[in-house]
């Protein structure tokens, strides 16, 4: 008998082979829903609506660490992103990262996982830490958005409510940046002086990986505790399904013959990042990522997110480690 399962997920090159059933998943017959992912992390973290899906890594670190999460995390890092391309600056005030000490700076969420990153890249690379910035809190587009779970931050961080869209603040000069993974509606209709913080981001992003061997993550799959406490095999297929979803989808990467992308110089761009990154630049798994795990968890604690310092071995299920080898 198979076990059902309610997958939701973002329709990605690296899972559309599950979407399409070409990849299935072993001793399961799966219902993908495809939705966004601010849609599926809300209904997940509150609701616990799906037995599996993708979810925000910074929100599954908090409520892990706190011991209320009832999902357990997979190593399928199906959303991955580097994170200089997300500063959105006035650039009539700000021209380097040193210009945000004491800058007003608005985030969709505190919490979310670009903005963790963000923030410990600023530290890290540039000496700026996130007690040094005024930040603000609210949706980039639309008033009411707020943390997907409570956090308690730390008293030196100073965090207050935006009264206004942060995109309607940056353009008016009421903040001096907005941090976000969706460029906000200013800087796509080219409001004057709002420009990205990096503007080269490509070149920046590329010099960090050759520093840090660091390529971000974002998201991850998690599944219900109850689902595996039954199913104990059930994260080994999962995960072994996600990589045979993500190796298909590949070679659509180099083939020429009619572009799978509407991207002219899309053979170009997936050459250059094989010489930047190397032959698998998106790998999923633990050991390949441990580096980039280990990174963000200390971001996640040392930024009071997480109420004690994780480690890989309490957000993975067991079985999803290591992969087995012929």
């Amino acid at each position: 008998m198979t076990l059902p399962l309610t997958i939701a997920c973002g329709e990605y090159d690296r899972t559309r082979a599950l979407f399409e059933g070409s990849v299935a998943i072993e001793g399961c017959a799966a219902n993908f829903i495809p939705l966004a992912p601010e849609e599926i992390f809300y209904r997940a973290f509150t609701g616990g609506e799906f037995d599996v899906a993708e979810l925000s890594l910074s929100t599954y670190l908090i409520q892990t660490a706190r011991g209320e999460c009832e999902y357990i995390g997979i190593p399928a890092f199906v959303s991955r992103s580097f994170r200089h391309s997300a500063f959105y600056v006035r650039s009539d005030r700000v021209g380097s990262p040193s210009d945000l000490v004491q800058a007003r700076v608005g985030v969709p969420e505190y919490q979310v996982t670009a903005a963790v990153w963000a923030r410990g890249i600023l530290e890290d690379e540039y000496g700026v830490k996130p007690r040094d910035i005024n930040w603000v809190t609210g949706g980039v587009e639309d008033l009411g958005r707020h943390e997907k779970v409570p956090i308690e931050l730390p008293p030196e961080i100073r965090v207050k409510t935006a009264p206004r869209p942060l995109a309607q603040m940056l353009a008016d000069g009421e903040i001096d940046a907005i941090l976000a993974p969706r460029a906000p509606s200013c800087f796509i209709n080219r409001v004057p002086n709002v420009k990205r913080l990096f503007e080269d981001y490509r070149a920046v992003e590329a010099d960090y990986f050759r520093k840090t061997g660091i390529f971000p993550i974002m998201h991850l799959i998690g599944v219900r505790k109850s689902a595996v406490g039954v199913n104990p095999w059930l994260p080994g297929s999962l995960l072994k399904a996600f990589e045979h979803a993500r190796r298909a989808s590949l070679p659509t990467l180099s083939d020429a013959t009619a572009l799978h992308v509407s991207l002219p110089w899309l053979i170009a761009e997936a050459e250059w990042t094989r010489s930047v990154m190397g032959p698998e630049p998106w790998p999923y798994g633990v050991e390949a990522n441990r580096r980039t795990i280990d990174v963000l968890l200390r971001y996640h604690f040392d930024q009071g997110l997480s109420c004690r310092l994780l480690t890989v071995e309490d957000i993975f299920a067991e079985g999803t480690h290591d992969h087995f080898r012929i």
